[in-house]
């Protein structure tokens, strides 16, 4: 069986959400939060030991496919494949799978953003490779779901049927429906309910992805079946089907995968999810950057030179200057070479819209460097 599973890395972002030091050219997948490494290369180096380099294959956009590549020079060229424009997860995941179905019809994705930390990487590699035997053995849609440590309102939820399916050693359970980044209360009670914070991790044959986009996303399904069709068993990151899946690219919805077909395929009682056993975070923040950083005294923590004075719960990132903080409480303050933002962490899911105000103001030279 382990033969026939691949990683999938979706490395497509652009996390805007962690201006100044995330710009369109250098996106969130290849920031170095957490020490020298990348988001990317993290990712990576937890999925090879179960994968190795030639069953990874990561999927990135045009604009960021050298600096993606430069990121992993291990990994064999023709697994890289370039989409010639962000369109959400669902073109993408159809265009890993159909590049796997051309040298696998076996094949079962495991696929996993590239901007996301987890806790225990062995723990990681063995819920894996339960959900790619369970995966193996049922023509079904899996997610992974992980039991919520609090009420978070930029999540998604997986709402799950009380009882465990007998279909896996681990807990996997009939998914009922998604709830999409509720608010407090409601992710509270969601919480009380038992619902799972939606990982985005995905575990599926590659065949059935295909056939569940045939059934509810005809027009993404339609072009990737022509996508195929020119390839004619050359893998499709070959230079002479550039032209091809351009042009179909341009045709497709820009629709995440969740609702091209996770949520309709829910309804009808095809979705699992198995209960992960690790910790985990989508890194959406500078927030969620400050709660797993290692804190010094008084809660704070940071990266490059920097010193908290009578500040607590602080979270300060330098490039290249000293930065001091004095009487600060709950801020983010995040340096580089031609900006600064200083905010209050609890609103830095906001930072997205600071952008667009950026934008909007004459400042667009500071959000597209």
């Amino acid at each position: 069986m382990k033969e026939h599973a691949y990683a999938v890395v979706m490395a497509g972002g652009k996390g805007t959400r962690f201006w100044p030091l995330s710009r369109p050219r250098h996106p969130k997948q290849l920031l170095r939060l957490f020490g020298e490494k990348s988001l990317l290369r993290e990712t990576v180096d937890r999925l090879l030991p179960e994968f190795g380099p030639s069953r990874t294959v990561i999927v990135c956009v045009k604009e960021h496919a050298r600096a993606v590549m430069k990121e992993l020079p291990f990994l064999p060229k023709a697994n890289f494949l370039v989409e010639p424009q962000g369109k959400n997860t669902a073109p993408c995941i159809g265009l890993a799978a159909a590049e796997l179905m051309t040298r696998d019809p076996r094949a079962v994705m495991v696929v996993v953003p590239a901007d996301h930390w987890v806790s225990d990487p062995r723990r990681l590699s063995r819920t894996l490779r339960a959900a790619a035997r369970l995966a193996q053995r049922q023509d079904a849609l899996i997610t992974l779901g992980i039991r919520p440590a609090y009420p978070e309102t930029g999540y998604g939820y997986i709402l799950k049927e009380k009882r465990a399916t007998a279909a896996s050693a681990m807990a996997a359970y009939r998914v009922a429906g998604f709830v999409e980044k509720p608010g407090l209360q409601k992710a509270r009670r969601l919480m009380r309910r038992g619902a799972l914070w939606n990982s985005g991790i995905f575990i599926w044959r590659a065949s059935t992805i295909l056939e569940s986009l045939g059934r509810y996303a005809p027009h993404i399904a339609n072009g990737l079946d022509r996508i195929r069709g020119a390839a004619q068993g050359k893998s499709l990151s070959h230079k002479s089907l550039r032209k091809t899946v351009r042009r179909e690219y341009r045709r497709m919805p820009n629709i995440s995968i969740d609702y091209a077909v996770m949520e309709k395929a829910a309804s009808k009682g095809r979705v699992l999810a198995l209960q992960a056993d690790f910790d985990w975070s989508d890194v959406g923040n500078w927030a969620a950057v400050h709660r797993m950083m290692p804190k010094r005294e008084n809660g704070n923590a940071g990266v490059g030179r920097w010193l908290a004075v009578k500040s607590s719960d602080c979270l300060i990132h330098s490039r290249s200057r000293l930065i001091v903080t004095l009487g600060l409480k709950n801020i983010a303050v995040v340096e580089t070479p031609d900006a600064v933002l200083v905010a209050d962490m609890k609103r830095a899911q906001e930072v997205r819209g600071l952008v667009e105000e950026l934008n909007r103001k004459g400042y667009r030279r500071y959000t597209v460097r």
